[in-house]
């Protein structure tokens, strides 16, 4: 925010947007491209916060600049500041070029950022590290009221709520008992037959 003051932009119109910036879905910029109207300025601090995919940041600077007709000022990277309209060809391909590199940049930090993410989750399955919640212990006598569950003694909502469980949660964890017993079975058929 300290890199913006000195173009005095009103609190009203900063945009922050707080996911990541690889597609332009994001609910600030889309509020953004709404308001932007002929000769505003976008102002921003460095092109990745533009964005992170290629093609995509190639697209949005040309619809923003061309259709839009606004400028634009990358504070980081004085070439890239649309409001030299008196730029000769040298400098607005110079300017293209610049764009396109750190565009370019931008998409290899982000595939590499989910490559190492990939490799990182890898290495902890590897090392026998679980994700997500951990799962809930089922409560003593479980396994009693699943067997009635099962053989039909009992609803499924009673022995949730005998057990002191959802209901869902109970249907999920008697449906898996049930599917062990099942593949317990299969196996034991096979190796009868195969004797």
């Amino acid at each position: 925010m300290a890199a913006i003051q000195e173009f005095e932009i009103p609190k009203k119109n900063i945009y922050c947007d707080w996911q990541s910036g690889k597609d332009f879905d994001r609910p600030a910029y889309q509020k953004l491209l709404k308001r932007l109207k002929r000769g505003d300025l976008l102002v921003i601090k460095s092109i990745d916060r533009l964005g992170r995919n290629y093609d995509e940041i190639l697209r949005q600077w040309q619809h923003i600049t061309k259709e839009i007709e606004a400028d634009i000022v990358v504070i980081d990277m004085t070439l890239l500041d649309t409001r030299n309209h008196d730029q000769n060809l040298t400098g607005t391909l110079i300017a293209d070029l610049v764009l396109q590199i750190l565009a370019y940049v931008a998409q290899t930090e982000r595939d590499f950022i989910k490559q190492r993410q990939q490799e990182g989750i890898k290495a902890a399955r590897d090392r026998g590290v679980k994700f997500g919640r951990p799962e809930n212990k089922v409560p003593a006598g479980f396994e009693e009221m699943c067997d009635r569950y099962l053989s039909g003694q009992i609803t499924v909502r009673k022995a949730a709520e005998m057990m002191h469980m959802p209901p869902s949660t109970f249907y999920r964890k008697a449906r898996a008992k049930r599917l062990a017993l099942e593949s317990e079975c299969q196996m034991v058929d096979f190796s009868e037959r195969s004797c």
